[in-house]
C-alpha cells in the first residue's frame, strides 16, 4: 500500500504515526500521539486528537472530533486515551471523548461501528463492534454498549448503563437503566393531530371557505366517532367539491404506514 497522503493545508503533529495509505484532507488536524492504521481516511476539517490508537480503514468525516478531552469537571489534563479497532465510520460532528483516570483512563471502541452525524460517546465508555449510533444518539460517561446494538436517533443514555448485544433502542428513547440483550426498547409515543394549521394556511392566502371545508374534514377525521375509512367516505359524500379535501382524501388513501390522528 502507498505512503500516507497529507494535504498541504492539513495539520499533522510531529508525534503522530500514520500507516500506509492514510489520507488526510485539507484543514484536517491530526494531533500528538495519534496512531492511524493503514487505509484510514481523515476528511477535510476533521479533528483526531490523542493519545489515541486506531486500526485499519477508519473514516473520519468533516467536523468530527475524535479523541477529544473528556467532558468532565474533574479532568486536569492527565493522560487519558482512546483505542479503536478497524473500519469504524465517524460522520459529521460526531464526538468521541478519551477516558479519565478515575474511569480507567481509556475509552474503547471495537470494529465496524457506524456513528451517524452528531452522535456522541462519552469518556470511559466501552463500545463493542458492529453497532449503529443513529443521528444524535448520546452516551454519557462509563456506558457499555455490546456488539450489534442499535441506539436510535436522539437517544440519551445515562452514565454507567449497559446496552446488551443485539438490543434495539427506538428514536427519542431516554435510557436510565440497563437494556437487556436481544430486546427492543421504545418510548411510548403520544403524537396526535390537533386539526388544521389555521395560522399557517391563513398566511398562505387560504380563503375562509377553504379553511371551513378543511375544518369540517378534520372534524370528521378526528372528532367524530367514525373510523378513518368511514370518515373518508363521509368527506367524499359531503365535501367532494373542495379540491383541498380531495387532496386530503387522496393522501389518506395512499398512506402505507397509516396517518397521525
Amino acid at each position: 500500500m502507498s505512503k500516507p497522503e497529507i494535504h498541504p493545508l492539513a495539520s499533522v503533529a510531529a508525534g503522530a504515526k500514520l500507516g500506509n495509505g492514510v489520507r488526510v484532507g485539507a484543514y484536517a488536524v491530526v494531533g500528538e500521539e495519534v496512531e492511524l492504521g493503514e487505509g484510514c481516511a481523515v476528511h477535510a476539517h476533521a479533528v483526531v486528537q490523542g493519545p489515541s490508537q486506531f486500526g485499519k480503514n477508519n473514516v473520519f468525516h468533516a467536523f468530527c472530533v475524535i479523541g477529544g478531552d473528556p467532558q468532565d469537571y474533574t479532568f486536569r489534563s492527565e493522560r487519558a486515551e482512546l483505542a479503536a479497532g478497524d473500519g469504524n465510520i465517524f460522520r459529521e460532528y460526531v464526538t468521541i471523548s478519551r477516558g479519565t483516570q478515575k474511569g480507567g483512563g481509556k475509552t474503547c471502541l471495537g470494529s465496524d461501528n457506524f456513528f451517524l452525524a452528531y452522535s456522541h460517546v462519552g469518556h470511559d465508555c466501552r463500545v463493542g463492534s458492529h453497532t449503529l449510533f443513529v443521528n444524535g444518539a448520546t452516551l454519557a460517561g462509563h456506558v457499555t454498549v455490546e456488539d450489534f446494538a442499535t441506539i436510535g436517533a436522539f437517544c440519551p443514555v445515562h452514565q454507567f448503563c449497559r446496552i446488551g448485544r443485539y438490543a434495539y433502542i427506538g428514536a427519542s428513547t431516554v435510557i436510565t437503566q440497563d437494556v437487556p440483550p436481544f430486546s427492543r426498547v421504545v418510548t411510548e409515543r403520544e403524537t396526535k393531530s390537533f386539526g388544521i394549521n389555521t395560522i399557517g394556511l391563513e398566511r398562505r392566502g387560504f380563503s375562509p371557505e377553504r379553511l371551513d371545508a378543511l375544518k369540517r374534514a378534520y372534524h370528521l377525521l378526528l372528532r367524530s366517532k367514525l373510523n378513518t375509512s368511514q370518515a373518508v367516505a363521509e368527506m367524499k359524500r359531503t365535501l367532494g367539491g373542495s379540491s383541498d379535501v380531495e387532496e386530503l382524501v387522496q393522501f389518506i388513501e395512499s398512506a402505507e404506514r397509516g396517518i397521525v390522528k
